[in-house]
């Protein structure tokens, strides 16, 4: 039986040589490059996030991210109110670890206007207590929504169970579970309740067996490994040229944390590790180890907050708020400030002209930097390995967009 050979032409595509019945046929390979919408209400995008996907076939040729959906002016806000007024805006940001906001915006203000020496030592260790206590409860949302991202459904149950117990701690220091306003300028809005250290005491008691519980549930898991094991790697150099930080830049090898290289907040006085990516699954710097860095990154704040509540014996009776926190202005001067928040160096900038109100405020995100690796880290993968590689980078677009 004779076949006669049939040509499809497109542009750039390989020969294909096909034996049929003996005889060969050859033709050009038929395929058609497609642009696909991920989000912006995709669930695996973790917020409103729209990525345009050039795809041939299963295979990502190219990731542009699309931003925007969340803007808020929260900027320029910060140049029409006083500082303490904008504390509940930095909660909106990164509206995961709502403390650290505050906290890093506060320490800016302070280091600017020279109050940074009249914070009172308690006060101080309360806010690092509840800094990391946020990094812990983030971390868990990280946890368990990649799990979801990935197709398990359980550690996400498991990880909202534990940061119950940690919202139930800020729940009673300032009344809310999500944006907290607690740590503003001059210290803390109020000292901590009673038996709080006991309570706080017996939840990492509680919570530090968990962690082993996750990585036998997920992070040790063969299909979990198989999803995320050389996927998505991004080396130390390219982390640094992107200018990625957090655990998307120590899971790439880097040991790069503000709370040890400059420590604020008197981090200096604590003893802690900072985790990196070691390629244990597969190659350093790929999506499991982003991961197993926030793994660990809790076991090291719990090291940190039983150190804490100690230093917090001896500090009863100081006072918690400077009075000079809501009428401080700001000094013709300008500084630039970051600190380790959960995604990474969270960093404010704080201009002042002599008056109550900020002349200039501008934030450096750390999920917006993050980001920005998204078309590299995302260009000939399969389609099902964009949302692992986007879970693992952990962003939060109400910080991004702003």
């Amino acid at each position: 039986m004779k076949t006669d050979a049939v040509d499809i032409v497109l542009e750039s595509q390989p020969d294909i040589n096909v034996e049929l019945n003996g005889s060969q046929i050859q033709h050009d390979l038929p395929t058609e490059e497609m642009l696909v919408n991920m989000g912006p209400q995709h669930p695996a995008t973790h917020g409103v996030l729209r990525i345009v996907l050039r795809t041939d076939g299963e295979m990502v040729l190219e990731a542009v991210p699309h931003i925007g959906y969340l803007h808020r002016c929260a900027e320029k806000i910060g140049e029409t109110v006083a500082p303490y007024q904008y504390i509940p805006y930095t909660d909106r940001m990164d509206y995961l670890a709502g403390m650290n906001n505050n906290l890093g915006f506060a320490l800016a203000v302070e280091k600017l206007t020279g109050l940074e020496q009249e914070i009172s030592k308690r006060a101080t260790y309360i806010r690092i207590i509840f800094a990391e206590l946020n990094r812990i409860a983030s971390h868990l949302v990280a946890f368990g929504t990649y799990g979801l991202d990935i197709g398990a459904i359980t550690p996400f149950l498991y990880a909202f169970r534990e940061r119950e117990y940690i919202l139930d701690l800020f729940e009673s220091a300032c009344g809310a579970r999500l944006t907290y306003s607690y740590i503003t300028i001059g210290g803390v809005t109020d000292d901590l309740p009673d038996k709080f250290v006991e309570i706080c005491s017996e939840f990492l008691d509680y919570f530090e067996p968990k962690v082993k519980e996750y990585n036998n549930l997920l992070s040790h898991n063969h299909i979990f490994v198989k999803r995320t094991a050389d996927i998505g790697v991004i080396t130390g150099e390219e982390a640094l040229d992107y200018g990625l930080t957090g655990p998307v830049l120590r899971g790439s090898g880097v040991r790069w944390d503000l709370r040890k290289v400059r420590p604020h907040c008197s981090y200096d006085e604590f003893e802690f590790d900072v985790p990196v990516g070691q390629g244990l699954k597969g190659t350093v710097g790929d999506c499991w180890d982003r991961y197993i860095v926030r793994i660990q990154e809790m076991e090291q704040s719990v090291k940190i907050i039983r150190q804490a509540l100690e230093k917090l014996r001896g500090t009863e009776g100081q006072d918690v708020l400077h009075k000079k926190g809501k009428t401080i202005k700001l000094p013709d001067d300008d500084i630039y400030f970051e600190i380790e928040n959960p995604r990474g160096q969270l960093g404010f900038y704080v201009q002042g002209n002599g008056a109550a109100i900020p002349a200039r405020v501008k934030a450096r995100g750390p999920s917006f930097c993050n980001l920005c690796v998204t078309d590299k880290v995302c260009r000939d993968v399969l389609l099902a390995d964009v949302a692992a590689i986007i879970g693992s980078l952990d962003v939060v677009m109400g910080e991004v967009d702003r």
